[in-house]
C-alpha cells in the first residue's frame, strides 16, 4: 500500500488492484507545488470525494472526465455530477459498501456540512461523509472533515480500522489534541497520517499535539508529494 499527501486533505492511495485520489484539489491548493500533475493523476481507476466543498472535490468532475474514471460519493452529489457534467458516478449512502475491484469501501459518518458554491450561494451537496476502505489485509479509517462524534465508538468497533487518515487542523474540523482523543477512547490504530492542516494560517501548523497525545502508535507526517509504504 502506498499513499501520497498531496497536501491538504487530497491524496493518491495505491491499495490492492486501485489507484485511488481522494478528495483530489489540485487547482488552487496552495500546499501543492505546481508541475506534478501527470504523476498524481497517473493510472487512477476511481476518485473518492468525502463532501462537497471546494478544497474536496472542486476538480473532481474534470478529472473523471479528463481520465474517463468514475467518482465515488453521496449518493446526491453523484446524482447531480452525472446530470450536470456528464460523467461516471457511483453514488451510495452511510452503512452502504461498493467494491471497486479488490477494495471495499463502506461509507460512515462524519460531522460537518456539505455545499458546492452556486451563483446566489451555496448549494446543497448531500451529506458528508467518511469512509472504511478495506483491502491488503488493512482497513483505512478516512475521517472526511469532522469533528469527534459518539458514531466513532461502533464505528471503531465493528469496522477495526488499524489505519487512520484524520483531519486534525483545527477550526473547520477537530483539532490535533481532539483527534488523538478521539483515536485514543474510540480506536486502536497502529498509523496514523493527520491532514487538514498547514494549508492557511487559521489551520494548526504542526502536528506535534498528536504525536505527543498517542504514544506508542505510528503517526506519520509526511511532506507534500512524500509517499508512505504501509
Amino acid at each position: 500500500m502506498k499513499l501520497t499527501w498531496l497536501g491538504h486533505a487530497s491524496f493518491r492511495l495505491e491499495i490492492a488492484d486501485q489507484i485511488l485520489l481522494i478528495d483530489p484539489w489540485l487547482k488552487g491548493n496552495p500546499s501543492l507545488p505546481d508541475g506534478h500533475r501527470d504523476d498524481i493523476i497517473k493510472g487512477a481507476t476511481h476518485i473518492l470525494v468525502t463532501h462537497g466543498h471546494g478544497d474536496h472535490a472542486t476538480d473532481a468532475p474534470e478529472l473523471a472526465r479528463e481520465l474517463d474514471i468514475p467518482v465515488v460519493g453521496i449518493y446526491d452529489l453523484m446524482s447531480w455530477w452525472q446530470e450536470r457534467h456528464g460523467i461516471a458516478t457511483t453514488g451510495f449512502n452511510k452503512g452502504g459498501t461498493v467494491r471497486l475491484g479488490e477494495v471495499a469501501v463502506t461509507m460512515v459518518n462524519a460531522v460537518h456540512s456539505s455545499s458546492v458554491a452556486g451563483p446566489d450561494g451555496p448549494v446543497y451537496a448531500g451529506a458528508e461523509a467518511g469512509y472504511m476502505i478495506a483491502a491488503e489485509g488493512h482497513t483505512i479509517y478516512l475521517s472526511g472533515d469532522t469533528d469527534i462524534m459518539a458514531d466513532m465508538d461502533w464505528m471503531g468497533d465493528l469496522h477495526r480500522p488499524d489505519i487512520g487518515i484524520l483531519c486534525a487542523g483545527g477550526h473547520f474540523t477537530m483539532d490535533m489534541k481532539r483527534a488523538a482523543y478521539a483515536a485514543k477512547r474510540y480506536f486502536d490504530f497502529r498509523t496514523v497520517i493527520p491532514c487538514h492542516y498547514g494549508t492557511f494560517p487559521l489551520l494548526e501548523q504542526s502536528a506535534d499535539a498528536l504525536v505527543e497525545g498517542l504514544p506508542g502508535v505510528d503517526v506519520r507526517t509526511p511532506k507534500v508529494l512524500e509517499t508512505i509504504e504501509i
